[in-house]
């Protein structure tokens, strides 16, 4: 979490010193998935920007079931028209941390998560596309997927507290790496 807030405060200093435009921004799909989350995007130039967004979940439900987990995204993105506002491309990078248990993953992740416990960190990359709609002049909505590659490092073990380590390994993935609904905030 201190590397999540150390990077979203560098990109709050960076917007300070000179970039022409900045945006705050809420992934509201995370909130759904109770992900605590949050996003800065500069402007660069006059079709690019630098976005960087991170997420947390600290959380352990009743039942045991766990999905820790810190995630740091940045991405590059050139906007057809102009920036924030319209169709984007990207190329992010991705990477972070995650403790899992009594959880079943998509796409083949962890297959019998219901039955054990993962952790380990994960890196990635990907392309993404998006378009973002002005509501006002400040206020601003957008919508990003993205595909890619991530690698994972896990160890595995036979429950949430109380086993050894089954198993070590690592696990390549191609497919979604991204997908947002962001409620936008314009700050100058």
């Amino acid at each position: 979490m201190k590397k999540v807030i150390l990077l979203l405060a560098f990109a709050a200093m960076t917007a300070s010193t000179g970039a022409q435009k900045v945006a705050v921004k809420n992934n509201v799909v995370y909130d759904v998935l109770a992900t605590p989350n949050l996003g800065v995007e500069l402007g660069l130039g006059r079709a690019t920007t630098l976005d960087i967004s991170g997420n947390y979940n600290p959380f352990e439900k009743n039942d045991g079931k766990m999905f820790k987990h810190w995630l740091v995204q940045p991405e590059f993105r050139y906007w057809l028209c102009e920036r924030f506002n319209g169709h984007f491309f990207g190329v992010h990078l991705l990477g972070g941390e995650y403790n899992i248990s009594k959880v079943k993953l998509p796409f083949g992740l962890a297959r019998d998560g219901k039955e054990h416990r993962y952790d380990g960190w994960y890196v990635g990359g990907g392309f993404s596309y998006g378009y973002q709609w002005m509501l006002a002049r400040k206020w601003s909505i957008e919508a990003t997927v993205g595909v890619g590659y991530v690698r994972f490092d896990y160890d595995k073990y036979g429950c949430r507290d109380c086993s050894p380590r089954l198993e070590s390994g690592t696990k390549n993935y191609f497919g979604p790496t991204k997908l947002g609904v962001n409620l936008i905030f314009i700050i100058n």
